[in-house]
């Protein structure tokens, strides 16, 4: 498994640790992942998603999982994200056709 937010795309950094003698050793800055079942409530189901603290803080504060998707780069998405996304579109537009 990547250590990858799957809305973010936060992903792990690297860097050094620095002693007080100036020495530095290779280290590695790991993203705060969790693994939240998140509710669309466009397509009216529940999704597993590895994601990040901070996409789990930007999806409160957007107002839910669709608003946060509908908002987001297609760069920044993983596949996954980007499947919900498109149905989420698709079923928005349904609605609002009929």
């Amino acid at each position: 498994m990547a250590r990858r937010c799957e809305l973010s795309g936060k992903a792990v950094l690297t860097g050094n640790n620095v002693s007080h003698a100036k020495r530095r050793t290779k280290r590695r800055f790991l993203p705060n992942l969790c693994n939240v079942t998140l509710e669309s409530e466009a397509l009216k189901k529940r999704v597993r998603l590895t994601v990040s603290a901070h996409a789990l803080r930007t999806i409160e504060h957007r107002g839910g999982l669709d608003a946060y998707l509908l908002k987001a780069g297609d760069d920044e998405l993983s596949l996954k994200a980007l499947r919900l996304k498109r149905e989420i579109a698709k079923t928005q537009a349904a609605q609002a056709a009929s």
